[in-house]
């Protein structure tokens, strides 16, 4: 493991440093319990929770308490709590300025980014990690992995979607991030090997030797023409399913063959939503870990939304979770006739229930945004040591356009505090908010393929945000003051302690570090360090 130094210039890994960092991650794996599962960010200047704001409702108390994993208390992001983005927010600046504070704004991209890729658009990335989520580097190469789509093939790039593949890109560990770039392997599968016609997000962990478990989401979509076209809209199938291959390496770069592929889970109609129920269900993104306060368990985060029919779900006052006598507080009944009560995304928990991680059962969500927003994103479980004892973060991304009536928010990441996967989890900073491209959020927005007159012309900078070790953060690219985007953004580095957060800019250049920054902490080859 290593810190990430400054300026730029300087991120180059070399064998001296990777002798240090194998005796630091040593040291740190001995340090604390069994084990903490990410290298720590750094903490914040700042030490306390932002203060409340005048005129806004107070937060909903949260004890980031532990349960049992398989138990069945669902935390609340609340409305309450959501609130407290617009109480952060500068009602009085120009319009289409930053509204937010900088503590949560990510700096500003330069139009003139890089083409990560002149044959394919890039977005959704993570990296090959190990249980724990670290980053692994494979017999020299560091091997990142991607949704991507052709860029040449005769649809725009709103239309990757459904067109959208798993490719992958790898580069020599001790390569410059600031000159070199990645070299693109071309798509994992073989085509037509996936459950699926299309591959959405998901994780890939190195397992035993050479062998990898890709987890990604299967989507079926039955009018790709049509939607390629402009037209479409047959709603489409998904399932959360694995692929089991090999990984190869030799002075020539990265390879992968021989996948088995395998569904796991699809929406059961219950905690659930399925396509049944509502034709934009979302059911996606698995990411797999192993908890160490549960040895011998690996567990899976997913994107949900609540089981039951659209439209049909009636608001609760614990999901709006104001304090009791707030004067400040929204009524029940009228957020209810807004029509809030169709944003209900939650984050999924399952379990595997055998060592191949071929077989999984639903557990209840760990965190439920009913009437709040209806899209929780590429959720992980960070696990970090904090004060002798693992903090639990859970992170996701949502939409400024997927959030429910009367509320309003940036599109990037959130964040959430607790002491286990389950738990009572604290929205970190009060609200939720860790880190959003620069946007004015007293101006109303649409999406990146629609933006709003007048409004910050980065609001849709990136999105799609994948938190590492030590706090640095990735993204794609996707609107940029007009120009549209397909390729890695910048790396950011955020700063997070006791569940508030900080957006670095000491780090990189001004707070932006090299495009596609997504270093390995670990370093493994042949059979590696695993059993």
């Amino acid at each position: 493991m290593h810190k990430h130094p400054q300026p730029v210039r300087m991120l180059r890994w070399r064998p001296a440093a990777a002798a240090l960092a194998a005796a630091v991650v040593a040291s740190v794996f001995l340090a604390v319990p069994s084990a903490q599962a990410n290298e720590p960010a750094d903490p914040p200047a700042a030490q306390q929770m932002p203060a409340p704001t005048p005129g806004f409702p107070l937060p909903s108390t949260h004890s980031q308490q532990a349960y049992d994993p398989a138990s069945d208390f669902t935390s609340k992001w609340t409305r309450a709590d959501a609130k407290q983005i617009m109480a952060q927010s500068d009602s009085t600046v120009a319009p289409g300025v930053n509204s937010m504070s900088p503590d949560v704004t990510m700096p500003e991209i330069p139009e003139d980014f890089p083409t990560m890729n002149d044959d394919v658009w890039v977005w959704d990335t993570w990296s090959l990690t190990d249980e724990n989520a670290n980053q692994i580097s494979y017999k020299g190469w560091d091997v990142i992995f991607s949704l991507v789509a052709d860029r040449d093939a005769g649809y725009g790039f709103d239309q990757r979607h459904w067109n959208a593949r798993i490719g992958y890109f790898f580069r020599k560990t001790n390569a410059d991030p600031a000159t070199d770039k990645w070299n693109y392997g071309g798509h994992v599968f073989a085509d037509g090997a996936s459950i699926g016609n299309t591959e959405w997000s998901g994780s890939t962990r190195l397992m035993q030797g050479n062998h990898v478990n890709v987890f990604y989401t299967a989507t079926t979509f039955y009018d790709v023409a049509e939607r390629n076209a402009g037209g479409g809209g047959i709603a489409p199938d998904a399932a959360i399913a694995k692929a089991l291959g090999n990984i190869h390496a030799d002075q020539n770069g990265v390879t992968f063959d021989g996948f088995t592929h395998t569904k796991l889970l699809e929406p059961d109609g219950e905690m659930y939503q399925n396509k049944a129920q509502n034709p934009g269900f979302a059911f996606r993104d698995p990411y797999t870990f192993e908890d160490p306060a549960h040895p011998g368990k690996t567990y899976m985060v997913f994107e949900g939304n609540t089981g039951g029919t659209r439209g049909e779900y009636e608001c609760k006052a614990e999901d709006l979770g104001y304090q009791p006598g707030d004067p400040n507080a929204e009524n029940l009944n009228e957020v209810n006739s807004s029509g809030a009560y169709y944003q209900t995304a939650n984050v999924g928990l399952a379990v595997a229930d055998n060592k191949d991680l071929t077989k999984w059962s639903f557990l209840p969500p760990i965190l439920s945004a009913n009437c709040v927003n209806d899209q929780t994103e590429r959720p992980q479980i960070f696990i970090q040591n904090e004060g002798g004892k693992n903090k639990y973060y859970l992170f996701t991304i949502s939409h400024q356009f997927t959030y429910a009536a009367g509320m309003r928010g940036p599109d990037g990441v959130y964040g959430f505090a607790g002491d286990g996967i389950r738990s009572d989890y604290q929205p970190m900073n009060n609200s939720g908010l860790a880190l959003a491209s620069p946007t004015d959020l007293n101006l109303p927005s649409e999406s990146p393929e629609r933006p709003t007159p007048s409004q910050n012309g980065r609001q849709f900078q990136a999105y799609s945000h994948y938190v590492q070790p030590g706090g640095l953060v990735q993204s794609f690219i996707d609107n940029v003051n007009g120009v549209r985007g397909g390729s890695l953004s910048p790396t950011v580095k955020i700063n997070f302690r006791d569940g508030i957060s900080q957006v670095d800019r000491t780090f990189g250049q001004n707070g932006l570090g090299p495009f596609g920054y997504l270093p390995t902490n670990l370093n493994v080859g042949g059979a590696g360090h695993y059993k």
